[in-house]
């Protein structure tokens, strides 16, 4: 992967790439982010440079014999360790090397999954996945050699935070007396879960979540996604292109024409046209019901921030921000809370099976009497 594939992030890129360019390589760094960021993709990226044979001011050649090997991820020097388990296929001895077929084809379609991806992917759906201390032995067997090929051998730890006490302790021993020329990329979400012994002997670099606009970036670029639906998905996605992608395929009516109609109606008394609403409410089937509702919930806190300081809203398309503006007006210190409330509680029965059309008929009554300050 190079890092002309990773929409945005200039800020960690550049890092990276000064890091090499300067020899300033420490040999175990933790790239630590949420499900659905940019660490997996940039440490990929970075691999890919440090051991690229014409390396180029802001990226890897894309190339090279080594850039071509680690493209497809069968780099020699190249190593993964990730959570597994036992599955069909693999009914004993679940190693991160017996799945490193499933691991290629997993990463490259998609480098922004996440733990349960991963899990279905392999055919253990209902498993929790952890490195075992029995990938303790492999991992020293793997630093144990010298490079092939490349300047640095490099082992990629996917999810060390799942590793098991001996593993984990295992590890600590390699960062604290670290083979030459070994390169540890440590892939994290959670830091809290990982030893602070580990943590303290790596150098960390905090990768952001995505912004909106990055994510309708991706997804336009990606799955040729309609500009507005692209929006709305970056609204609900909140960083996480894992998440964009699978919304993409959910999402099948317009939320913002409807939640506009939708307010203006309850402003408006008009409770006939609410009962309407609701019956094309009930349609939407469950999971575009909450998806809605919490499009709502986030189109409603930017008009929040913007009746504080227009400022606070970064980017809306036209459309939108007519309605901010107008909207926003509406907003008072007595009703934003009620009305925040409200949306809520939809999504919270509606995540609980509870009639759809009961449900927003009930609540565009609420609402309706809470913009007219009843």
């Amino acid at each position: 992967m190079q890092f002309s594939e990773i929409i945005g992030h200039q800020e960690a890129k550049a890092m990276l790439l000064k890091s090499v360019q300067q020899n300033h390589v420490a040999h175990a760094q933790l790239f630590l982010g949420q499900e659905g960021s940019a660490n997996l993709a940039l440490a990929l990226a970075y691999a890919t440079y440090v051991n690229c044979e014409a390396k180029q001011a802001n990226d890897s050649c894309g190339t090279c014999g080594s850039c071509a090997k680690m493209n497809k991820l069968v780099h020699p020097d190249f190593n993964f360790v990730m959570p597994v388990t036992t599955t069909k296929s693999v009914s004993k001895d679940a190693l991160s090397s017996r799945f490193m077929n499933e691991w290629r084809e997993f990463v490259l379609a998609n480098p922004y999954q996440g733990l349960n991806d991963w899990m279905q992917h392999i055919g253990a759906e209902n498993k929790q996945g952890n490195i075992s201390k029995e990938e303790s032995r492999q991992l020293v067997k793997l630093v144990s050699l010298k490079a092939f090929e490349g300047d640095y051998k490099i082992v990629v730890v996917w999810l060390p935070e799942l590793m098991h006490p001996t593993a984990a302790n295992a590890l600590l021993k390699l960062l604290e007396e670290p083979p030459a020329k070994t390169l540890f990329l440590l892939v994290a979400q959670a830091a809290e879960k990982l030893l602070a012994t580990i943590t303290s002997r790596t150098q960390i670099m905090q990768v952001r979540q995505f912004t909106e606009q990055e994510v309708v970036q991706y997804l336009q670029e990606q799955y040729n996604t309609n500009p507005d639906v692209a929006h709305q998905v970056a609204q609900l996605a909140e960083g996480n292109l894992n998440v964009a992608g699978k919304l993409t395929s959910e999402i099948s009516s317009d939320y913002f024409s409807f939640f506009t109609d939708w307010m203006r109606n309850c402003y408006s008394y008009k409770f006939g046209e609410m009962v309407d609403m609701s019956d094309k409410f009930q349609t939407l089937g469950r999971e575009n019901q909450k998806n809605f509702l919490l499009y709502a919930l986030n189109l409603f806190r930017k008009v929040m921030l913007y009746g504080i300081d227009a400022g606070l809203v970064t980017y809306l398309p036209p459309a939108e921000l007519d309605f901010v503006q107008k909207f926003s007006k509406l907003i008072t210190g007595d009703n934003a809370g009620q009305l925040a409330e409200e949306l809520n509680q939809a999504h919270y029965h509606i995540e609980r099976n509870a009639n759809p059309k009961m449900v927003f008929v009930d609540s565009s009554i609420q609402i309706a009497g809470y913009l007219r300050g009843n």
